[in-house]
């Protein structure tokens, strides 16, 4: 709110003007501040789903799949594993040579011994068979297969 401050008389040349408005620096208006903030909030809530970007894998379909919940380890083999057998721990691309050292390094830690195997469904059954017989020696108690519902892209 301005402040209204009152000037003493000059002589009789000023009559008219006897009053001085002057704004105070201390008001802050926040009303475009607040508007800068909300576009803000919305264009992140919008981009933030669209950061979170994995390992492309063509998943086979399942009719009964349960959902995982939990902090879960997974192992990630794309179609390009026949190639160059490299697979991806999480998001982290590991050559199979390494594997086995890796998994039991991050079993140490874990109560629960449990890995799930994210594979391309074009793969062999010999090549899951393979990476499921690293695994086991590597000291993983129980390996899933994660599969998609029918409609789930």
């Amino acid at each position: 709110m301005p402040k209204v401050q009152a000037i003493p008389e000059a002589g009789p040349s000023r009559q008219g003007r006897g009053r001085r408005v002057s704004t105070s620096l201390a008001e802050i208006n926040v009303v475009p501040l607040v508007d800068v903030m909300l576009v803000l909030l919305i264009i992140f809530m919008v981009t933030a789903p669209m950061l979170q970007r994995g390992i492309d894998v063509n998943l086979p379909v399942a009719r009964r799949a349960p959902q995982i919940a939990g902090d879960r380890v997974f192992v990630n083999v794309p179609l390009t594993y026949k190639k160059d057998n490299v697979v991806y721990l999480e998001s982290e691309p590991i050559h199979l040579m390494a594997l086995q050292e890796r998994i039991r390094q991050k079993m140490e830690r874990r109560t629960d011994k449990d890995v799930y195997l994210r594979t391309d469904g074009a793969l062999q059954v010999q090549d899951l068979i393979s990476i499921t017989d690293l695994l086991k020696a590597a000291g993983v108690e129980h390996v899933g297969m994660v599969t998609k519902m029918p409609g789930e892209r």
